[in-house]
């Protein structure tokens, strides 16, 4: 294919940001048109970029020749403007995570295979390359055999005016917010998860959802994993992957990612850390690849669904704690 492939772009909000970013330093696609609810923030952003702008993805849809969009909107509205562009024959990379719920994440997939199009789900931080330099590196045998996977996404993050603190639309808190990436990459890792755990922290936003949360998850094969996710907390580490093995550790950071095997007193660099950009515009490049059959998805729908059924589960487990109460001898000033 020699022309660009055009997309659309469903929502003008903070993600679309970089979305837009990413598409100024991709070859192959085009991003064309930008339709938002609020049409001063599809005009912003399109003028940016030399594309069209609509109030509204119909719109948008019925007036561009579009090869693709990618859906930036709240999740509840993912399986309702998903079908219609799979019905309109357009493919769709829907960010994270596909739906709020397992049934919803299911009836997409099932248009997007009945119209024999592509529906995936974007989720960046699979997309970083040091992550795959890390996956190869596990898989070479490197950490002897895999013990445990470690994840932690902690910023201090005013959420009280955000719609991801509204779960009449997000679904949820930062469980389904960030906990989406962390599940995705810890099953990156792992393989399929059988066991999953939720604590919940104190909330300290006085928001309608949780803001703090721990994850506790075991894969099929019996490795462990956690997670720890906060709004409220800035941990301050220099890694947010570790995964530890038998002979070694790997650590896949914000600036740099290197491993250790316990032979050795050395850390080796392999990599130069998070970029943000690049990943998104891996992510965009995966997906028009996939869609001209010539590259297979990263992240296929299966995967997608995978996580909104981890994700279910552990709402269920937060939801259902349950804690053995200590029994102190001591009394209360």
């Amino acid at each position: 294919m020699t022309d660009k492939m055009k997309f659309g772009l469903i929502g003008a909000g903070g993600i679309a940001q970089a979305y837009a970013q990413a598409f100024e330093g991709t070859p192959t696609t085009q991003l064309v048109a930008v339709a938002d609810v609020r049409p001063e923030a599809a005009k912003a952003l399109a003028e940016r970029l030399g594309a069209e702008h609509y109030p509204s993805y119909e719109a948008m849809v019925s007036s561009e020749q579009l090869d693709a969009v990618i859906i930036c909107t709240p999740p509840t509205t993912h399986l309702e403007i998903s079908t219609y562009c799979l019905e309109n024959g357009i493919n769709v990379l829907c960010e994270k995570p596909l739906s709020v719920d397992s049934n919803s994440a299911k009836a997409m997939i099932s248009k997007a295979q009945e119209q024999g199009l592509i529906l995936t789900m974007a989720s960046k931080f699979r997309y970083v390359d040091d992550m795959i330099k890390a996956k190869s590196l596990m898989l070479s045998g490197v950490l002897g055999e895999v013990v445990l996977f470690e994840n932690a996404f902690t910023a201090r993050v005013d959420m009280t005016n955000r719609w991801n603190s509204n779960p009449a639309i997000s679904g949820g808190g930062v469980l389904i917010d960030n906990g989406t990436h962390s599940i995705d990459i810890m099953r990156y890792f792992l393989g399929p998860l059988a066991q999953v755990q939720v604590v919940e922290g104190k909330r300290v936003q006085e928001l309608a959802v949780e803001d703090t949360v721990q994850i506790f998850a075991k894969a099929e094969t019996g490795v462990m994993g956690n997670v720890d996710l906060s709004w409220s907390i800035n941990k301050d580490l220099d890694y947010y992957v570790r995964i530890y093995g038998s002979q070694g550790t790997i650590s896949v950071g914000w600036k740099e990612s290197k491993y250790k095997q316990t032979s050795s007193p050395d850390w080796v660099n392999f990599g130069s850390g998070y970029n943000k950009v690049q990943a998104f515009q891996n992510q965009i490049e995966n997906f028009a690849n996939a869609i001209r059959g010539i590259e297979t998805l990263l992240i296929t729908a299966e995967d997608a669904l995978a996580s909104v059924e981890v994700m279910e589960a552990a709402y269920q487990a937060m939801n259902q704690t349950q804690w053995t109460a200590v029994q102190s001898t001591l009394t209360t000033a």
